[in-house]
This record gives C-alpha cells, structure tokens and sequence, in this order.
C-alpha cells in the first residue's frame, strides 16, 4: 500500500517523467522521498498521520509546495500537480516537421589511441528529421548516416574502414538512428533515447542533446540547433579488432565517442541556397 500518491504533470496533461516529491513534517524534517515514473505518477511509502508537506520539484520547472492531510493509516491524496517552466527558460522550436540540414551539419567520432591521442572521422554526408512535439519531449527523430562517407584523412585508411573487413559499406550503407522518447535532464539538456543500427547491428543508444536556440537564417528560413554525444562500444556493433589491427590503427580503446552538430530547418523541405 502506498502512502501519499499523486500525478506530476505539465499543462494540458503531459506528464513529467523523474520529477521528485519530498515529504517533510512540521519541524521540517524530511520523511519521505519517491520519483515519478513514465506516466508522472508518484507514491510514498506509508507516513506518519498528520498534516506535512509535500514539495514537488523537476529539472527546468518551478517547485510546487502543498500541505497535505495522512490518514491514520497513513495514506493521502496528492492529486494532480501541475508544473510551470522556470522564469526565463530557454524558448524551444515551433512544433512540427524539421529536416536535418545536411551542409551545416556534422558527425565526429573519435577513438583514443595509445592512451594518449586521439583518432578523429568526419562522416559527411547526414540527414533525416526531427518531428517536434507538443510539449517537446514527445518529438521524435530520425538521422541517416552513409557510412561511406567516412573521413580520417588518410585514403588509405578510410578505403580500409570501408572495406568488409570493418563498416563494409557495400552491405551496410546507412546508419541509422531512431528515437521517439526524450527526457529533460537540465534548462536546455534532454536526453534522447532511440535505436542506433551500426554494421548491421542494432543497439539502444541515449544521445545527451543541448539545445542552442532556434531563429531566421539568411535564406528566409527558420532552423534550429542542437549537439548531441554520446559513446559506443565498438564489440557491441560486432567491429573484428583484428580489422582495426588491419586498417593501420591498432591500439585504439574500445569506446567510441560519438559528437553530431545539427542544425534542423522548418518544413518538409530544405531550403535551396
């Protein structure tokens, strides 16, 4: 049986996800703590009766404080809260379609070497959408990456990287990423769960996304920026070490880290430029 249950949701019903309800008493000291799940709602273990306080706070919202009533059996109703953004808060793009402008856009990924350098490749050719939600965190998204396009500046070593022996391009083109859930975690900070399909492999992958502001371009559009990271393990996307021995860059960690640079642009269609 819960204690105090309730549901933590911003306007218009959407709820927030890892919003957290504190319980204090009347001397102010803390007596329960418990974190919303997918749905918002939220529930206390059973607490001592008596009148206390409830104070619901998230990431990039106001805090909400509520006296609330237990029961002799310690139980009470929170009911619906409902959260309001910060003062201030950074202001996100119109909800809708946003296509990923491929010229202004960019893919890095880079690999320790010896445990002293870094080994740095520019995937140039990307593109795909971002559909935006209402509220933000229900957008979703889908970026293309051709693997070919790979560039370490070395011919040679890019030619290998291509080879079957390692992204082998022939049989596995694209990259894909998918993702329809996102989290808020800071003012501008989401993170951005979805499916990345790598060499033929097909693995959850959470983007940490931050946000840059969205305005008028030169071109008489409206676009918007983000940047994204995150990390891969090279096993995970069955990339044969022996390959990477091959390919000239022996000695490289196991982890992969991954940065994108994208700039998004309103409508269906791009722009011409």
């Amino acid at each position: 049986m819960s204690g105090l249950t309730g549901r933590v949701c911003i306007a218009g019903g959407w709820p927030v996800p890892d919003a957290v309800l504190t319980v204090t008493d009347m001397r102010g000291r803390q007596i329960a703590r418990a974190v919303a799940d997918a749905t918002g709602a939220v529930g206390t273990e059973l607490l001592p009766a008596g009148v206390h306080t409830a104070v619901l706070t998230a990431v990039g919202f106001e805090p909400v404080a509520r006296a609330v009533q237990i029961s002799s059996v310690g139980t009470g109703v929170l009911g619906e809260v409902v959260l309001v953004p910060v003062a201030g808060a950074v202001e996100l793009p119109p909800p809708g379609p946003w296509m990923i402008d491929p010229v202004h856009s960019t893919v890095i990924a880079t690999a320790r070497h010896l445990g002293i350098a870094s080994i740095k490749a520019r995937f140039a050719e990307v593109s795909g959408r971002l559909d935006i939600g209402e509220p933000f965190e229900r957008s979703t998204g889908h970026a293309e990456i051709k693997a070919a396009s790979i560039d370490t500046g070395i011919s040679m070593r890019d030619n290998h990287l291509r080879s079957p022996e390692f992204l082998d391009v022939e049989a596995y083109p694209i990259i894909t990423f998918t993702s329809n859930a996102l989290r808020r975690n800071g003012a501008d900070t989401w993170m951005m769960s979805g499916e990345l399909t790598l060499h033929g492999q097909r693995r959850p992958v959470d983007l940490e996304l931050t946000y840059g502001g969205f305005g008028p371009d030169p071109w008489g559009g409206v676009r918007a920026a983000f940047h994204a990271e995150t990390q891969l393990h090279r096993n995970d996307f069955a990339i044969d070490y022996n390959a990477v021995v091959r390919a000239g860059i022996a000695a490289i960690g196991t982890t992969v880290k991954i940065d994108l640079d994208i700039e998004i642009v309103q409508g269906e269609q791009l722009p011409a430029m």
